[in-house]
């Protein structure tokens, strides 16, 4: 009766391999406002949800899935969940916990899936009716789904294509119907009511990006994995994963500097952001060369992966003149010193850590913390903005 419309607000929750992230906005004058924040850094294993047996969906779309030759695609066993009842109550036990400390207010959901999981491919299709659309894309999708159709929920959403063209292409995320009954069950006994799951690709697309419709590629790296996203209009059109993350540079830390497992996560980003905010080592840390040299063995993979990932890209058809036009990094490793650089040295591209806050409204007084946890944050913030109009 006093004018006070009620207030909508909206939690994403990023179950990642290096702790639950969330992040609650609220929609206040159609604009999406911060109201709290949480994070653990416990190792999970959520890329081993599923069976290892066979290639994991990602492998299958990275074209390593040379099984289809045999009639295997469409007809392989179905996937089987590693995971159980006692698990879904750990994990939902932590995510009741970091909401309980966050003071998160509301009740809805919306939750990221672990890319392991997650079939992506791009389809062609002719231009159908609105009412054969489902029909045609179903039987194309079962010709490379390495499970069953009917044990696989579908995603699709059609790519913006030139005007006139003749066929249309489909972006296509297919994730096992037994991951989703898994994840709908941990949040429900967290008290949450779950209404969407998305790739990380789409969460960190919409958190980064927005509705910039340059060719870019996103680059995520996280504890177990560093995945690899062109997004292009807006859409993530291709994804390629690395198993190596801050895992990896952890390991490097406490062989070089000889610490214990349990306080390097707090040395590297305390090192890191040093070298990141204080130049090239002059108050007597490893010069540039030096410490690119140490870590070789995580600098090097990372720029293979990028120079395959727009070799592949740029073979496609009508991608021949996209070319991303910057790189963007994200996820807990992004804070890795020199990376960004040696990124635009190496491929004369413009590249810089992505910044998730900038659509979000907040504080300006806690703008220092929000800016050293941003790339941890990334999905979470991705997940919450996607109900809300910005």
């Amino acid at each position: 009766m006093f004018g006070f419309g009620k207030i909508k607000s909206y939690l994403g929750v990023d179950l990642g391999a290096g702790g639950v992230k969330l992040v609650e906005l609220r929609e206040e004058k159609k604009r999406p406002v911060l109201f709290t924040y949480g994070l653990t850094t416990g190792a999970q294993n959520v890329h081993r949800l599923l069976d290892k047996k066979e290639l994991t969906a990602v492998e299958l779309a990275a074209g390593a899935n040379d099984g289809q030759k045999e009639g295997t695609a469409g007809g392989a066993s179905s996937p089987m969940l590693m995971a159980d009842d006692k698990q879904a109550e750990r994990y939902a036990g932590i995510i009741r916990s970091v909401c309980a400390e966050a003071k998160v207010k509301t009740k809805m959901a919306v939750a990221s899936l672990p890319v392991s999981a997650v079939f992506h491919a791009i389809v062609t299709l002719p231009l159908v009716k609105k009412e054969e659309f489902n029909r045609i894309l179903r039987a194309e999708v079962k010709k490379l789904l390495p499970y069953p159709l009917e044990e696989m929920v579908l995603d699709s959403q059609i790519i913006p294509g030139a005007p006139g063209a003749a066929s249309q292409k489909v972006l296509v995320n297919a994730v096992p119907r037994a991951l989703v009954v898994f994840y709908t069950k941990i949040f429900k006994l967290a008290g949450l009511n779950l209404e969407s799951l998305e790739p990380e690709s789409v969460a960190l697309s919409r958190s980064l990006i927005g509705r910039d419709t340059a060719t870019t590629m996103l680059v995520d790296i996280g504890a177990e994995r560093t995945n690899f996203f062109i997004i292009d209009q807006a859409v993530p059109i291709t994804h390629h994963s690395l198993e190596m993350g801050g895992a990896r540079i952890n390991a490097v830390l406490e062989r070089l500097l000889g610490i214990e497992p349990g306080i390097t996560e707090q040395l590297k980003r305390d090192v890191f952001t040093h070298l990141i905010e204080g130049g090239d080592g002059g108050d007597g840390l490893l010069p540039r060369a030096k410490f690119l040299e140490f870590f070789n063995s995580v600098v090097d993979p990372i720029l293979k992966e990028i120079e395959y990932s727009l070799e592949m890209f740029l073979r496609q058809s009508d991608n021949q003149n996209k070319r991303p036009e910057k790189v963007i990094l994200t996820g807990g490793g992004a804070l890795f010193p020199y990376l960004a650089e040696e990124i635009a040295g190496r491929f004369k591209v413009k590249c810089y850590i992505g910044d998730p806050w900038g659509r979000v409204v907040y504080q300006d007084g806690l703008r220092p913390i929000l800016r050293s946890i941003a790339p941890r944050l990334a999905v979470s913030i991705g997940l919450a903005l996607r109900n809300v109009v910005y």
